[in-house]
């Protein structure tokens, strides 16, 4: 396979999800799982991550079917990182259960030589400290895109802050774009985010869709209708690794290439939600793809209006 050409750094657990219709429980999932199954349509991509010894082969079978490589995925004595969430009625609200770092909570990513040029970085939603770690152990990502929350923001601010100096494109969701700013809607807000460093900032509306910023330039991309959806678990992670994996496949970053990978990204992400864990996107092929992606161009096409 040779090196990937997207390193994804991020958690690799179990995931015990209730919605109103169904329960499932130790169901494969993490940000690395997602992001990695949604790049690999498009380029070859590789996990940094740790699971313990209770994180069954066939999970990882599932990812090398894929051909994820997963020459920086750690076993670890222990029990793998597990989350646990409830979902109200409408599917816009989530509840935390549980949550058990497991091996996680000592984890120190280990990047061998041969994968510390990999062209393409995603930083999941990690510890900014750990973000850092992998920044500084890289020798040559010459684009590099972050994941964060809320939880960062309130905790390791200065930290965090490190990181979005660092970084080509920063993602958040609208509400942490408004926290991490202290602005008051997302246009000021970004225009912050992108003043601190980055070239790009992504800010994801869940099933409003996303808005993609760069100075003096905006796009808004709208998520794929879906009449049935059964799991938003890993929808925004499964939106980066089709976003990055879109820029992998192209070899650049400019505004244009970036919009046709959020289009990408939003279009991945909508195969996750009809499903739970990865079911639903480890089964897509390109024909499906296109469909969405010729939908998308549907959606927001029209003909000059008259005035």
């Amino acid at each position: 396979m040779g090196k990937p050409d997207l390193l994804i750094v991020g958690s690799v657990g179990l995931d015990t999800i209730h919605t109103p219709a169904e329960k499932v429980e130790h169901v494969l999932g993490g940000t690395a799982v997602f992001a990695s199954c949604a790049a690999s349509y498009l380029c070859n991509a590789g996990i940094v991550g740790v699971v313990g010894d209770d994180f069954s082969w066939d999970y990882e079978a599932l990812l090398k079917d894929k051909r994820v490589d997963l020459t920086c995925l750690e076993r670890a004595p222990g029990k793998t990182f597990f989350w646990e969430g409830a979902y109200a009625d409408d599917m816009n609200e989530r509840a935390t259960l549980d949550t058990q770092l497991g091996v996680f909570a000592d984890f120190s990513p280990k990047i061998p030589d041969s994968h510390r040029s990999v062209p393409f970085l995603f930083l999941g939603n990690i510890h900014p400290q750990l973000q850092l770690d992998v920044l500084n152990r890289m020798t040559d990502a010459p684009v590099i895109a972050a994941d964060t929350m809320n939880f960062w923001m309130t905790d390791t601010l200065e930290l965090l802050k490190q990181v979005v100096r660092r970084v080509d494109i920063m993602l958040v969701n609208d509400s942490e774009a408004k926290q991490f700013t202290g602005k008051t809607d997302v246009l000021t807000a970004a225009d912050a985010i992108l003043g601190m460093g980055p070239k790009m900032v992504i800010i994801k509306k869940g099933d409003h869709g996303a808005m993609l910023f760069a100075k003096k330039q905006i796009f808004v991309v709208p998520a794929v209708p879906l009449r049935t959806a059964k799991d938003p678990t890993g929808a925004g992670d499964t939106f980066a690794g089709g976003m990055m994996g879109y820029l992998a496949k192209m070899g650049k970053c400019d505004f244009t290439i970036m919009r046709q990978a959020i289009v990408m990204g939003t279009v991945m992400a909508s195969f996750t939600v009809e499903d739970f864990s990865v079911n639903r996107l480890a089964k897509v092929d390109g024909a499906m793809i296109k469909q969405r992606v010729d939908l998308i161009r549907e959606l927001t096409a029209f003909e000059d209006i008259r005035l």
